[in-house]
């Protein structure tokens, strides 16, 4: 059975509904905004009190786009809340009963910009990162109970959040939006943006325990764009 987290509720209708039950699974969602850390940890702390889930996967919308020189000390702020605590705070909730089964997975949906920061990027690059290392961290402290930690460090897919962060390039720039896609398609090997369902098969594989000696790692999923070897 799968619980998913959003703020929009019709969309997470809408999903649940596009579930398997062939099995007897029993899915069901939580009205959650990420963006406001507060009330999210108490939505959370509450489903934890009488439920338990073997895998978790991390992910939060992104934080508004800009450069070093647009930010200001609030801003950091919420995208620390949004990008790094939100994620620990529900792993270590998730962590209780992982421990006392003897297996888990956490998985933490992360960027490329982690290895080739972007500066229009800044709050992203920064807050992803710190993530990373925690899970880092978090890895070799669960790793003997049976619970594996590790990151996928997303590259172009095509999504709404991809074209919303190049139409705002494209505004910067003076052009086109299907410039900037194009130019962002060749300069990825692959020739292509990634298909969401290819997203789905490497969590698939990572929440598996077919993955259980995987652990503490971040995989760039990107076709081939990193310019980095590690």
């Amino acid at each position: 059975s799968i619980v998913l987290m959003a703020r929009n509720e019709d969309k997470l209708k809408d999903a649940i509904n596009l579930l398997d039950i062939s099995q007897g699974q029993l899915h069901t969602y939580i009205v959650t905004d990420f963006n406001d850390y507060d009330k999210h940890k108490a939505i959370i702390s509450s489903f934890f009190e009488t439920n338990t889930v073997d895998i978790l996967v991390n992910n939060t919308n992104g934080p508004i786009a800009g450069d070093i020189t647009t930010k200001v000390e609030a801003d950091y702020e919420l995208a620390f809340n949004l990008l790094f605590q939100n994620a620990v705070f529900t792993s270590n909730l998730a962590l209780i009963a992982m421990k006392k089964k003897g297996f888990g997975r956490i998985i933490n949906i992360s960027s490329m910009t982690v290895k080739e920061p972007q500066d229009t990027l800044v709050l992203s690059n920064t807050m992803r990162t710190a993530l990373v290392s925690w899970s880092k961290s978090l890895s070799n402290a669960v790793a003997a109970d049976g619970i594996t930690v590790n990151t996928v460090l997303t590259g172009s897919f095509d999504t709404d959040r991809l074209n919303s962060l190049m139409s705002l390039q494209a505004d910067k720039q003076g052009v086109s939006l299907n410039d900037i896609k194009s130019q962002r398609i060749t300069s990825i090997p692959v020739q292509r943006l990634g298909e969401p369902k290819e997203y789905g098969y490497l969590v698939s594989f990572l929440a598996s325990e077919y993955a259980s000696f995987l652990t503490g790692t971040s995989i760039p999923l990107d076709g081939g764009s990193a310019k980095t070897i590690f």
